[in-house]
């Protein structure tokens, strides 16, 4: 490959140096962020053999020009076109700055949420069996457990096992909001786990302990701080994580050594802390009273207006985790009805609101061809139209947008026929179908045909839309499939015969490169490896010393950073190796690379040394995938089982294909290298 004219191809095909806003590259894709999108000759790129495909994601336009090609190709951007050269973190961070703040907070919410899904997922549902078995008129006057006292305990433990993800969920977003943020997410745990500490008053009590006079209170730097917890809430622990992610970005960049080790955790802690519980939790708190207040107010004095505006934004708030302030408002409403007042109107609008989420929610589910999107579609729906809508909204809705705002719309109609039909709870529940136990009986047929009119009206419009416009979002592959399943056709395509050291050995056999215990590939958390995407192969959890060399052959692509390794063996077998998950962000500390791009390897040569326990105490996972990149050419793999290895032993052997071409170029790639040889 000609490197500078591949570079000046690029450029002049992307709408040139002044439209490339950053650059980088990763190890096989340049990762350009563009400034107008309308510039870039797509053609040509197309045309160019030279180029291996091309993709929009994560904000950057990526071009995908294999291993081995792509970091000269870079450098020649650069020293001959002057493109703006930054990390990759760097252009990630850039791209994240286009679309307007709406798009980047849903995106962000998303990468957050994601991940903890399954939990929200199983709590729901578990709350709507909970729901069934102890709501009263259900099955009559009396609930089930009240019919049948030996099902009471069963019961119980089915609540406690499902709203420990929601009561926790500070702990939980703490977590993989600092992942997102780039900071250590055991620190943003226990953030998070400090923020619903027995010690604090529940945030689900907080209106009981008010007029009962028992929440306890600091007296911090001339303030009084309500000790009061953060149950089931967002956006204070969002808030929190950024906060803890940048102070410990801060103190890592300014120490070192023991001191970064001993001194950034504390600080980082101590210092969030404080303005977590004195400055972040208040005004959070705050901002929820007025919402909540003034929502009523808009609904007792607008009417069907106000049960409008209620019905629109009572999912946004539910993305905020604001709603669990609303029983401080439906509690004084419902004592009221024993003075004749109606009840609540607060309930029967999250019902609708619900009820539309979950609609279009289940819409998703039978449109999309994805597995996963149809697994969260179909399980979050069920969850939300019986009262449980983080896992439809955080897992689907969101992500895809249209129908949340297809949600939100209908759900605004709802509002404003709850508020004309006059229909009022008179307890709390759950804000869904089986949610017409706990309104006011004369009101319990308006109440189910006006949950029923808004499902089929989100559905349907959710279902319209899905096959127009919204059908291209359904087509099938995420983001970050398309990201990989494209990194590993491209480094399969990288099929150049390697001259190897007339001591190298052909054969089809991987060899552990780490010493530790080998546990199957879809045991590996991150799902880019574990589905397989990027070729199959086996993970090692390693125990201590180097990362050696599996193969005889060449090194194809080395991290500056020591974190990942591309190689080809003398049989032409092409190898990922992936050291920890996430250690990008690393950026090279506690990684000691000793082969650069380029370099013959034999097999138990050295190709980088690790400080695993630092790697781990940075809060990042230390297990290391293999896996054969360019698996196309081949049967599969057979595996040598899972359990203790050392360094050396037989990890997995490539099985060839007997008849098929890809076998005999294979071969022949093989001959050609002994004969060099």
């Amino acid at each position: 490959m000609d490197h500078a004219k591949v570079a000046g191809e690029v450029v002049e095909a992307v709408g040139g140096a002044s439209n490339i806003s950053a650059a980088a590259h990763c190890a096989t894709r340049l990762r350009l962020v563009i400034a107008d999108q309308s510039k870039i000759n797509q053609q040509a790129l197309d045309d160019n053999e030279d180029l291996k495909g091309t993709f929009a994601a994560g904000g950057m336009f990526q071009i995908i020009v294999g291993p081995g090609d792509v970091d000269q190709v870079y450098a020649r951007m650069v020293s001959d076109h002057g493109v703006r050269e930054v990390s990759k973190d760097e252009a990630k961070e850039e791209a994240e700055k286009g679309g307007n703040l709406f798009s980047r907070f849903i995106k962000m919410i998303a990468d957050i949420f994601v991940p903890i899904l399954p939990a929200l997922v199983a709590g729901g549902l578990m709350m709507a069996i909970n729901n069934v078995m102890t709501a009263e008129g259900l099955f009559g006057e009396q609930s089930l457990t009240t019919m049948y006292p030996a099902i009471a305990d069963y019961a119980a433990l089915i609540n406690m096992v499902s709203s420990a993800a929601f009561a926790s969920l500070p702990v939980l977003v703490g977590f993989s909001a600092a992942k997102r943020f780039g900071g250590n997410v055991y620190l943003g745990a226990a953030m998070g786990a400090a923020m619903v500490s027995t010690q604090l008053t529940s945030a689900y009590e907080i209106e009981t302990a008010r007029q009962a006079g028992t929440i306890e209170v600091w007296h911090l730097f001339g303030l009084t701080v309500d000790k009061i917890g953060y149950q089931a809430m967002v956006i204070p622990v969002l808030c929190v994580s950024w906060l803890l992610a940048y102070i410990e970005k801060w103190l890592h960049k300014r120490l070192s050594g023991t001191a970064d080790f001993l001194l950034t955790p504390l600080i980082t802690l101590l210092v969030t802390g404080f303005l977590t519980f004195v400055v972040v939790g208040p005004l959070a708190r705050e901002l929820s009273d007025g919402i909540t207040n003034g929502l009523s107010w808009l609904y007792t004095t607008a009417g069907p207006v106000g049960g409008f505006l209620f019905g629109m934004v009572y999912s946004p708030i539910v993305v905020t985790g604001l709603h669990q302030s609303f029983p401080a408002v439906e509690l004084p409403l419902i004592a009221q009805m024993s003075s004749g007042g109606p009840g609540s109107f607060i309930f029967p609008i999250a019902s609708m609101a619900n009820i539309a989420q979950g609609a279009v929610t289940l819409a998703v589910f039978f449109l999309t061809k994805d597995s996963k999107m149809k697994g969260l579609a179909g399980a979050g729906g069920v969850s939300a139209i019986v009262g449980i809508t983080e896992p439809a909204i955080f897992g689907v809705n969101l992500r895809l947008r249209w129908p949340f705002f297809i949600g939100m719309g209908v759900a605004s109609l709802g509002g404003a026929a709850v508020a004309l039909l006059d229909i009022h709870n008179q307890a709390l529940g759950a804000a869904g179908f089986v949610g017409f136990v706990s309104i006011v009986p004369d009101d319990i047929v308006k109440y189910l045909i006006l949950e029923v009119i808004v499902f089929f009206a989100a559905f349907g419009a959710a279902f319209a839309y899905g096959t127009t416009r919204g059908k291209a979002s359904l087509a099938g592959d995420d983001v970050d499939a398309d990201e990989a399943t494209l990194e590993a056709e491209a480094m399969a395509e990288h099929a150049e015969t390697v001259e190897l050291p007339a001591e190298a050995a052909e054969d089809f056999t991987v060899t552990a490169p780490i010493q530790g215990r080998a546990i199957p590939l879809s045991e590996v958390e991150d799902q880019t490896f574990a589905s397989g995407m990027l070729g199959p192969g086996m993970a090692i959890a390693p125990a201590e010393g180097p990362v050696v060399s599996p193969v005889d052959g060449e090194v194809l692509v080395a991290f500056p950073t020591g974190h990942a390794y591309g190689l080809r063996s003398a049989s032409g077998v092409e190898l990922l190796i992936h050291v920890g998950m996430d250690t990008v962000q690393l950026e090279g500390k506690h990684f000691s690379p000793k082969v650069k791009a380029g370099d013959k390897v034999l097999r138990g040569m050295p190709l980088v040394d690790v400080d695993w326990a630092a790697v781990g105490a940075a809060g990042y996972q230390t297990v290391t995938p293999i896996v054969v990149s360019n698996a196309q050419g081949y049967e599969g793999i057979e595996e040598h089982g899972a359990g203790t290895i050392h360094r050396g032993d037989a990890l997995f052997d490539v099985v060839r294909k007997a008849d098929d071409s890809g076998a005999a170029k294979t071969d022949d790639q093989a001959d050609a290298a002994q004969a060099k040889a």
